[in-house]
Formats: structure tokens, sequence, C-alpha cells
């Protein structure tokens, strides 16, 4: 029986076809590889308290944020509030609304400003004690390879 006839050495071609293919594919060049978008978060700030704050100026380069926020202690039970409010640093303007939230509890909110620029914040708070950091995104690529 010559190897030709073989039923298998039309696959064993494929095969090797198929490994030579994805071998170029795979190449050295990787700088041709697309990497996927990753965001990773900048520490804006943090700030704790009881009652009302006014922060100080912190300049933004995307004008997009991640806003951690904790309430506790309320007293008396079911009167507490908490409010945090980014505002313009050039005119004190409302931008954006981040938290409004009641009573004791926690969360994450991812919130947009209209552009870059110089904010603070306004926390206003009523019968808790409260935690707010703030952090940026900021963009990157993954590397694969590490």
């Amino acid at each position: 029986m010559r190897i030709a006839d073989c039923a298998f050495i039309g696959d064993w071609r494929l095969a090797i076809l198929a490994v030579t293919l994805f071998a170029a594919a795979c190449g050295s060049d990787h700088a041709a590889v697309e990497r996927p978008p990753t965001v990773a978060w900048k520490h804006v700030g943090s700030w704790s308290g009881r009652g009302n704050r006014q922060t100080e100026s912190f300049t933004s380069d995307t004008g997009g944020f991640r806003v951690h926020w904790a309430t506790a202690n309320e007293t008396p039970a079911g009167a507490g509030r908490l409010k945090v409010v980014f505002r313009s640093g050039d005119s004190g303007r409302e931008i954006i609304d981040a938290v409004d939230a009641r009573g004791v509890g926690r969360g994450t909110e991812d919130v947009s400003g209209d552009r870059p620029r110089w904010y603070f914040l306004t926390i206003e708070s009523a019968n808790v004690d409260w935690t707010v950091s703030v952090e940026e995104p900021v963009a990157g690529t993954r590397n694969e390879n590490r």
C-alpha cells in the first residue's frame, strides 16, 4: 500500500497547512497586535466626617470619576442623609450630583462631568458619620506578556 492511497493523507496535509498559517499569524511582530484597552483608577482624594464639608479643589484630566461612599452611626435612626455634589472650581456651579443617600449604607457611583476642569466637592450630611473617596479613570493598555 502506498502512502498516497491512505485515507488520512488529506487530513494530514490540512493539519500541516493549518499549523503553518497559525504560526505565520502569531509571528514575532508584537506591535501589530491590538491590545484591549484597560482602565486604571487614580486616587484623587478621601474625606470623612460628620456634618457638612467643602473639599479643596482638584483637577480632572477626564471629567469622569468613581465615588466610593459610606455612612454609619445614624442617630436618630431613620434621619441620616448624605449628598455629594461636584462643583466647578471656577464658578462653584453644580456639575455632577453624585450621591444622594439616606440612612446607613455604602456604594460606588460612576459619574461624568461635562469636561476636564477644576472641581471641588460639597458634602452635605445630617445625622450620620460619612466617608467619601474619589478616583479618576486613567486609560491604558494591558500588556499580555507580563
